[in-house]
């Protein structure tokens, strides 16, 4: 056979491998944050590999992951110290139980933990993603406060927009339209305070600046002052995403606010929970937010980031006096019953120890700061200035913007015309993925990403956006 025929034969089986899957996709799967209707009129990407910062569908072709596959890879796919420390761990123990049992990984993996988070957190408590970190929370901050001589401590304090995972009890802290409306018989109420984007609306060019955000946190501030003034005496704990609120759309707020946050808690002897799910492991230019913020919070969850985005582990960091309040003999039943199949895993556990032994070794962080100075500074350059996008909010390697018909007045283009998912489209075309949440776009490139392809997500980006924006 020629070597042509060789190549149209090859072709012609990729492509009909590609549709079989497809087919089968539509068949069979159910994709989560996606109406399938949409899904099903056009044709998917199949992603067969990762390298670098690339991903690689079944053709072969090659993307740029400007999400960073939904947040969590840090130093790209197929990084060879963390596959490296999988297949070892692979071939020593692939599982084994946390309940009544420990394993080498788990334990060295708590004592790094605990090492590189703020003081006093002393202990953790493994899972298996975000939303079950935080209902490891939600459990410790409830069972703290009744087993502390506080019973009548059973109500939360959350921001409007968070958004805390989807198992229900962190879904009952959070608040968005699509996510949670109709929920209400299967949730409970929280109470709720604007946070500062919302206490001084970010609209217009330019508007998102260090002034603007002061005075807003400022005004949020007082809204949880008075909310504990009234009704502290209920509240077990205050959760928070510091520093940005990650699917509301990126929403901003200056460190003084993370840190105003923290002194109202001590103030009213509530718990702070800090959910770092999403803004941990550099993503917002420090290994944790709340560093930036100079502050420690009671209980900490983190998962994405922690294994750099290869395993589903997470964990829930507590300081020394919340986990002394479930000491006791056994017949007081201060014990804290929960726990699930997979925590601390023993591969996902090698997996993270390998990505903080990365951090080391490749001076990620100084790369994450210095690579978050050249996005804002390119976002600034190429997105700020289209015709139809609102603010330009970034923190560190976290960016968000609206797609908006008229940014000088806020007015969303009509929810059914898509304008967000379009561009993605058109970025998918030129070889980059992207990911909005509604018409808002998020970019969040790994915080060990290059320069040169910082710059081609950027670009790629803003030429899809205006080309979608176009009446």
């Amino acid at each position: 056979m020629k070597p042509a025929e060789m190549k149209a034969a090859e072709t012609l089986a990729n492509d009909t491998r590609r549709a079989q899957l497809i087919e089968i996709d539509r068949r069979l799967l159910w994709h989560p944050f996606t109406q399938a209707s949409e899904w099903n009129s056009y044709d998917p990407l199949v992603i067969e590999r990762g390298a670098g910062f690339h991903l690689y569908d079944i053709d072969g072709r090659r993307y740029l992951d400007g999400v960073s596959s939904l947040w969590c890879n840090v130093h790209g796919h197929g990084h060879p110290a963390v596959t490296a420390a999988i297949h070892e761990q692979a071939d020593r123990l692939a599982h084994s139980t946390m309940l009544g049992l420990s394993h080498e990984p788990a334990i060295e993996l708590a004592s790094r933990l605990v090492e590189i988070t703020p003081e006093p957190l002393t202990r953790v408590f493994y899972s298996d993603s975000g939303s079950t970190a935080v209902e490891v929370a939600l459990r410790i901050a409830f069972q703290y406060q009744r087993q502390s001589g506080r019973p009548e401590r059973t109500r939360f304090i959350t921001m409007l927009g968070a958004y805390h995972g989807d198992t229900i009890g962190s879904v009952s802290l959070g608040f968005s339209e699509p996510f949670h409306t109709g929920y209400e018989p299967i949730t409970f109420p929280t109470l709720k305070f604007a946070p500062p984007f919302l206490c001084e609306p970010i609209s217009g060019r330019g508007a998102c600046d260090d002034a603007s955000l002061e005075r807003a946190g400022a005004h949020s501030l007082a809204q949880l002052s008075e909310l504990l003034e009234r009704d502290g005496a209920s509240v077990a704990a205050v959760f928070i995403e510091p520093l940005v609120q990650g699917a509301a759309g990126i929403w901003p707020q200056p460190a003084s606010f993370v840190a105003g946050v923290r002194e109202l808690c001590d103030r009213h002897d509530v718990l702070l929970v800090c959910d770092e799910v999403a803004t941990g492991f550099a993503r917002t230019g420090t290994m944790f937010a709340v560093e930036q913020s100079a502050v420690s919070p009671d209980i900490m969850c983190l998962a994405k980031g922690l294994t750099a985005g290869y395993l589903p582990l997470a964990a829930t960091l507590t300081s020394e006096r919340v986990f002394a309040a479930f000491n006791g003999s056994y017949s007081e039943y201060k014990t804290l019953f929960h726990g699930h199949t997979y925590g601390g895993n023993p591969l996902g556990c090698a997996a993270a120890i390998a990505n903080l032994q990365v951090f080391a070794d490749e001076n990620t962080l100084e790369a994450a700061a210095r690579n978050g100075a050249r996005f804002a500074a390119l976002l600034q350059e190429h997105i700020a200035p289209l015709a139809h996008v609102g603010p330009v909010r970034v923190k560190g390697l976290m960016c968000g913007f609206d797609i908006l018909a008229d940014p000088a007045t806020g007015t969303w283009f009509p929810t059914d015309q898509r304008r967000a998912h379009h561009a993605t489209l058109a970025a998918r075309e030129s070889g980059v993925i992207i990911r909005p949440l509604g018409d808002t776009m998020v970019l969040m490139p790994a915080p060990a990403m290059p320069a040169d392809l910082l710059e081609e997500l950027v670009t790629v980006t803003a030429q899809a956006v205006a080309q979608a924006s176009q009446a």
